[in-house]
């Protein structure tokens, strides 16, 4: 029987006008252009600004835009799969509120929530549901609005986050393009160095979780590089043991856009030169969900069908993992 793989037939993306540069932040906390460059990377980043602005109108953006430029029908849209730590709420799903506003009506669908690593986590989950050969076209919606759970007074976070979503396409492949192989694992001790404390059965929210800020974004940044630096990299090296895959084969690394450092580091230990790792960092900063498919819009027109693709990233849980998969169109 003919293996069915979930391939990437379309990727489309939403991105704020608003760019908050570093020269701006350097306003707002202790901080400067050259110190948040040298130790992370980031440049400048998109903040969805407005009343009411929400993922789910960055999602449904990006939806609106992958359906033109593929010519899909909202009506022949069967799942979707939204990757967010930002849900507009906590219910009903981001997946319902952008399928309301994009007329989705034939469809059903839930949110994933595995923080930065969320994207790939996603996709593999939206894999699964094509290769039951049930299913021929899923939408995948990876976005967050971090500005939102960001403090702008902590010099230690606000300059690390964007926001963004972008919106794929996947449909059935039989010429063994797509999705092949993935390398995931979690370790719930990591809950006490990345997390967002309050606004949850664990610490509903109250005036005095919000005087205290417990409903922002907080990160031991020291630990959360050190392990993240380790795990991406293994899981990324383990890839290409499993599948015999040499530098010289693999197309690309595609890692999520975190911290310069941790993606140099990866690629290291991977082998691999700078001209094989897909980087944006510097113009969009850490979009959460959102950074690995960001990767791919900016680089679709140079990929090619066949293109071998590691996918990694690490995310608040901790969670990690890398993904394998063949590019399966030319642009």
């Amino acid at each position: 029987m003919t293996k069915i793989r979930a391939a990437i037939t379309g990727i489309e993306a939403y991105l704020p006008e608003y760019i908050l540069t570093n020269e701006e932040l350097s306003r707002m906390v202790d901080t400067s252009d050259e110190w948040i460059m040298q130790r992370i990377g980031i440049k400048e980043r998109r903040i969805l600004k407005g009343k009411d602005l929400a993922t789910s109108d960055m999602g449904a953006e990006a939806t609106r835009r992958l359906l033109a430029k593929t010519g899909t029908k909202v009506d022949d849209i069967e799942l979707i799969i939204v990757a967010t730590v930002t849900p507009d709420m906590f219910f009903p799903s981001t997946a319902c509120v952008i399928a309301d506003k994009v007329g989705i009506k034939k469809a059903w669908g839930f949110d994933l929530s595995a923080a930065c690593s969320g994207f790939i986590y996603a996709l593999q989950t939206a894999s699964q549901f094509i290769e039951t050969g049930r299913y021929k076209k899923v939408l995948l919606v990876a976005g967050d609005k971090m500005s939102s759970v960001t403090n702008y007074t902590d010099r230690t976070t606000c300059p690390l986050f964007g926001d963004a979503a972008v919106a794929l396409l996947l449909e059935p492949d039989t010429e063994d393009f797509g999705v092949i192989d993935h390398i995931f694992q979690i370790d719930g001790s990591g809950r006490h160095n990345l997390y967002i404390k309050a606004g949850c059965s664990y610490k509903p929210s109250s005036y005095e979780t919000i005087d205290t800020g417990e409903h922002f974004l907080y990160q031991d940044g020291q630990t959360v590089f050190k392990i993240a630096v380790s795990k991406m990299a293994d899981v990324a090296v383990e890839m290409m043991e499993r599948h015999s895959i040499t530098p010289d084969d693999l197309t690309w690394l595609v890692p999520h856009q975190a911290n310069m450092r941790i993606i140099e580091a990866t690629a290291r230990r991977m082998g691999l030169s700078k001209e094989k790792v897909m980087i944006n960092i510097e113009r969009y900063g850490n979009t959460t969900a959102a950074t690995i498919p960001l990767c791919l819009w900016d680089w679709e027109k140079e990929l090619k069908k066949g293109d071998k693709l590691i996918l990694a990233a690490f995310g608040g849980g901790f969670t990690w993992g890398s993904l394998y998969l063949k590019w399966a169109y030319n642009s």
